[in-house]
């Protein structure tokens, strides 16, 4: 990392001891000397290990489960089913006032993506747990499914989740986030040029070293202590206790080094369940994915479809920018109605543009639920933001290096979001990664700054 001291020389404290400074991490001795601690590592005695009951089905109806066979196989104590878990629907983000809840800790009426949670099957080794999973009779009703974001919105599209009612997330009465400032028809009709482009992408899963999982231990005075190796340890102390029906100060939570995360590891899934069977049988649980789980149901990034459609001037400025943006949320909601929202903060870039307008769609489908990963609801957003910039550049027969520059935010601009900037450094991030890079740009272009514009 270089520390480029030349910039806002005026607006630095030159008392940090930190930017621009190496330090050894706390935790990699431990690391490459293999006395890390991780959550897995931990064994107490009389430890249960719980398999799940998935659907095999995208979309379908549940007629009937039959756990009889299930309880006969040697080994198996216990098998739980929605009827066991006190508040069975739920949504994370009910934390924080995005709602509604729309999500079964265990499926009881209907599955709405493979893989979905229908059955715990709770046995004194892994080897019994799966074989009980084999004997759990599952009646189903298939159902049609759509795994399109557009095809979703059209009418007539199955309904993935009835709790929602429709298959997008409503945001304060209206179908999509949506950003509106100046006039974007207008902004057309002056352009020299206008072009449309589509960008997408394709659900991306973290692959951990470390699968998800956790153990829940019965303690003293009726309280639970549960190591997880979740990144999140309040969101899902918080959720597990709304979802138990269950006193805060019951539930326990031990965090400690996560083997991977990203992301992956803020969702509350496997922490609710192993507290509710350790409180049922009295003795610790093991919830764990395994590897084809961690591949299957953890939630990825959010796959993303985006239009940008731009006017701009031949002399290299943008004037108008109007994006629809639809993100795959999957069967449930979890984080991607907050992931929208970022995105459409995010739009139209670290650029002033006069007119802008932006529609950002949190849809249903019967994918995977998707959820956080490292920036998510920005990065891949930026992604197509910056291809088109390139391509507008190109279209102009301008350096892009220089067009960014040129269309950078100022201190002073007004965001789309009508909200004045401050502290604006894009053009000279622009002009270190040009001069890093040995890449030309031109005089006019190194004497701009990120300051006020001139009126």
């Amino acid at each position: 990392m270089e520390y480029r001291k030349e910039y806002f020389s005026d607006a630095r404290r030159e008392d940090l001891t930190e930017v621009g400074v190496t330090r050894q991490r706390s935790d990699v001795l431990g690391h490459v000397t293999g006395k890390t601690q991780y959550y897995a590592d931990r064994t107490f005695p009389g430890l249960l290990h719980l398999k799940m009951v998935r659907s095999p089905h995208h979309h379908a109806r549940i007629k009937s489960i039959d756990v009889s066979k299930a309880l006969k196989v040697p080994g198996v104590v216990r098998i739980l089913t929605a009827k066991d878990v006190p508040q069975n629907i739920y949504t994370i983000l009910c934390l924080i006032q995005v709602e509604p809840n729309d999500e079964p800790v265990l499926a009881f009426d209907k599955v709405r993506y493979k893989g979905e949670q229908i059955a715990a099957v709770l046995a004194e080794s892994e080897q019994a747990a799966l074989a009980g999973v084999a004997k759990v009779k599952v009646v189903y009703e298939e159902l049609p499914a759509v795994f399109d974001v557009e095809e979703a919105l059209k009418p007539g599209a199955p309904l993935v989740n009835e709790y929602h009612g429709r298959n997008w997330f409503t945001y304060e009465g209206h179908h999509c986030r949506r950003v509106r400032f100046g006039n974007v028809d207008e902004g057309f009709a002056k352009s020299d040029h206008v072009i449309e482009e589509l960008y997408q992408s394709s659900p991306i899963e973290h692959a951990p070293t470390e699968t998800t999982g956790c153990i829940v231990v019965p303690d003293q005075n009726e309280r639970y202590a549960c190591y997880s190796n979740t990144q999140a340890l309040y969101f899902t102390l918080d959720n597990s206790a709304l979802i138990l029906n269950s006193p805060f100060h019951k539930l326990r939570l031990i965090g400690g080094t996560v083997g991977g995360g990203f992301g992956g590891k803020v969702d509350v899934i496997t922490e609710p369940i192993a507290f509710l069977s350790a409180m049922l049988t009295r003795r610790p649980v093991k919830y764990e994915y395994t590897r084809e789980e961690e591949m299957q149901v953890s939630s990825p990034r959010a796959a993303e479809r985006i239009y940008i459609k731009d006017g701009v001037m031949k002399d290299g400025r943008i004037l108008a920018r109007k994006v629809r943006l639809y993100v795959d949320a999957g069967a449930y909601s979890r984080h991607s109605p907050y992931g929208t929202t970022k995105a459409a903060a995010h739009m139209p870039g670290p650029y002033t543009i006069p007119h802008v307008w932006v529609d950002c769609h949190c849809v249903y489908t019967n994918r995977t639920p998707s959820s956080a990963m490292r920036g998510f609801g920005v990065t891949i957003g930026d992604f197509a933001l910056e291809v088109q910039m390139d391509k507008l550049a190109r279209l102009i027969g301008m350096d892009p290096m220089e067009f960014r520059i040129l269309n950078a935010y100022r201190d002073g601009d007004m965001k789309a979001h009508r909200k004045e900037v401050e502290g604006a450094a894009l053009v000279e991030c622009v002009k270190a990664a040009a001069d890093l890079a040995h890449w030309p740009i031109g005089d006019r272009y190194k004497a701009m700054s990120s300051e006020k514009r001139e009126a």
